[in-house]
């Protein structure tokens, strides 16, 4: 991701060379330290205002999930809900695997992702059969036909409701968003919720319910199969596919500075959204109304699997971009001595991580593990941290403030991090790094300063140097501006 805008007053250039207060501790230079418990993160406190705006969203969510189980149990019956809930829940998760396999780089919440799946499952299907059956019955007052409903009361409303969850964490946690890839994610959970809760309704309903009443329990049975596997196997994509539309809009809006965008980039989204719904339910009234199937078959071959395809593979492609944010981002704090260019390398592929943790382990066991977990988690932040600065994201005080202090707690976690596992691997060279070259300690007992090659090839972590500049980020000890490391931030 580059910056789209730069921030004002120099803000972002500041960033990562001059530190918010007293200097960081240093780690250690030469000698390993004691194996022991992973640190943690640094929590945010829960206060009044905060607990309270979290005790409405979860009596909301909740009495909405009330309203849903009474509602289809009383439309649908004990027997028939039982059987729908079981079988809509089969594909939830090979659904949710996909969308979590799509946030590995940078794992949101558990909190949030729990949030948007049981907003769409139960807030967004509770207004949506409110709103569309008040639809229906106007429709059938005026002599209309109910199909309409589906054409063009259902995309409004089910798309709008889908995706509001998303939009409220977008509003009040946006320093959670990291990109397009996390609005596809929170939409996409969001719409999988709505997907179960609304396949019950068909295969308990339309599926099951409606067999037994006219055939008895094996008709019953025989309709669910077929239902899922035509609404769920073939066409349980649908959902996901609409609202990862408006996840477009939002993920874009949550990385720029331009109000403009923020602004028409989650509308567009949301009204592609909606297009595409409207289409998708127009298809089968139409196949129905003409008696031409083909219309069915050309809608779905030549929109919907385009556009599907088109949407995966775009995600996918997303997901590795906003992956290497680290080795596009991190290389400055590389020039300022926090970092060695192989632990930035180390950051760069999922592969590469994975690597990193093996290693760790072994080196460090299991609280090895555990740190490189945590170290990998709050390099990932202070790359998104940078970024949305150089953004210009922080456009108030306030903001630039608080940014400079999640900077300096992400660098203290690093650094604590680190200094569970760096040095201890007996095969690695023994040396420093400081900022702008290796000083390695050969097998003749001599020390030579040594250039960092143009590719950082060794994903294993030095031990930085052990003193910092008077001004800067750096580790501490190093009189003087430091020349520039030969890494471009830009070099990949």
């Amino acid at each position: 991701m580059r910056p789209d805008q730069p921030a004002a007053d120099g803000y972002a250039d500041r960033m990562a060379d001059t530190p918010p207060g007293s200097p960081l501790p240093s780690p250690p230079a030469s000698t390993a330290p004691s194996v022991g418990e992973a640190p943690r993160m640094p929590r945010r406190r829960l206060g009044w205002r905060r607990f309270l705006a979290l005790a409405g969203v979860v009596l909301l969510i909740a009495a909405c999930a009330v309203f849903m189980v009474f509602t289809l149990g009383q439309s649908l019956g004990a027997q028939a809900l039982l059987i729908g809930v079981a079988a809509a829940i089969l594909p939830v998760p090979v659904l949710v695997a996909c969308f979590l396999w799509l946030d590995r780089y940078e794992p949101e919440p558990l909190k949030y992702l729990i949030f948007c799946f049981a907003w769409g499952a139960f807030v967004s299907t509770a207004a949506s059969l409110t709103v569309n059956d008040f639809a229906a019955n106007r429709f059938a007052d005026w002599g209309l036909p109910s199909a309409l409903t589906g054409v063009l009361v259902a995309p409004f409303i089910e798309e709008s409701t889908k995706a509001l969850g998303p939009i409220l964490l977008l509003v009040f946690r946006r320093r959670e968003w990291s990109g397009i890839t996390d609005g596809l994610v929170y939409c996409g959970l969001s719409a999988v919720g709505f997907a179960m809760v609304e396949n019950i309704l068909y295969l308990g309903g339309l599926g099951y319910a409606s067999g037994v009443d006219r055939y008895g329990p094996a008709t019953g049975i025989q309709q669910v199969i077929a239902i899922f596997i035509l609404r769920i196997l073939l066409f349980g994509f649908a959902h996901p596919l609409f609202t990862s539309m408006t996840g477009f809009g939002l993920g874009i809006a949550a990385r720029t500075a331009d109000r403009r965008v923020r602004v028409l980039a989650p509308i567009a989204g949301l009204l592609l959204a909606m297009m595409l719904h409207g289409t998708w339910n127009l298809l089968p009234t139409l196949t129905q109304a003409t008696g031409e199937a083909v219309i069915m078959l050309y809608g779905f071959l030549g929109l919907m699997v385009p556009v599907f395809f088109g949407t995966v593979g775009l995600a996918v492609w997303l997901r590795a971009w906003e992956g290497r944010l680290t080795e596009r981002v991190l290389p400055d704090y590389v020039h300022a001595g926090w970092l060695s260019p192989p632990e930035v390398a180390a950051l760069s592929s999922l592969g590469r991580r994975h690597a990193a943790r093996s290693w760790a382990r072994r080196v460090a066991g299991d609280a090895g593990v555990r740190a490189m977990r945590g170290y990998q988690s709050a390099a990932t932040r202070l790359a998104l941290l940078r970024d949305g600065t150089l953004r210009g994201l922080d456009r108030k005080a306030a903001d630039q403030e608080r940014t400079a202090r999640e900077e300096r707690e992400l660098l203290d976690a690093i650094s604590a991090y680190r200094s569970v596992f760096v040095g201890r691997d007996p095969q690695a060279p023994a040396g420093l790094w400081d900022g702008s070259r290796y000083h390695l300690r050969f097998p003749d007992g001599t020390q030579r300063p040594v250039d960092a090659p143009d590719e950082p090839v060794v994903p294993i972590p030095v031990v930085l140097a052990p003193a910092p500049p008077p001004v800067g980020y750096a580790p501490p000890g190093w009189p003087g501006l430091r020349p520039p490391a030969p890494w471009h931030p830009g070099h990949h």
